[in-house]
């Protein structure tokens, strides 16, 4: 083949370019992305796709409306407290301090499109890091 004769060939090793650092930061951007749609609709609801079975043992996937949880609380006097939340974890930011103070509920996008940026920087990899749970290696059977 003439054609095989001129490409240059190489060999494809799969998860070669995969980046554990930078997959959990586009996650997390990601789930900030959705805060930031349920701040400007609070009417925002995302689908996801299910398998449902009918009667008769059919299964066929079914679009539903996912449920988001908004990461911020208003207090009574007005302001707002902002939590990053990764999995189902709220980050901690500093030492002892896990919430953000926004002034108000119309401040919490653009706080949000801040952090996005600075996730998508790298300034919260390290924060990240010390979130993950590790997952102990499965021991073999002694039998």
């Amino acid at each position: 083949m003439a054609l095989l004769d001129e490409l240059k060939l190489t060999t494809y090793e799969p998860g070669a370019f995969s980046n554990p650092v930078s997959n959990r930061r586009h996650k997390f951007a990601a789930k900030i992305d959705e805060q930031i749609k349920l701040a400007v609709d609070p009417d925002y609801q995302p689908k996801k796709l299910i398998w449902r079975e009918d009667a008769h043992g059919n299964r066929t996937r079914v679009e539903m409306p996912k449920r988001i949880k908004p990461w911020w609380s208003q207090s009574p006097d007005g302001t707002v407290l902002l939590t990053l939340r990764y999995g189902s974890k709220a980050l901690e930011l500093a030492k002892g301090k896990n919430a953000v103070e926004v002034l108000s509920k119309e401040d919490v996008e653009g706080t949000l499109r801040k952090i996005k940026l600075a996730v998508l920087a790298g300034e919260f990899d390290a924060l990240l890091e010390k979130h993950i749970v590790k997952k102990k290696p499965i021991e073999a059977n002694k039998s």
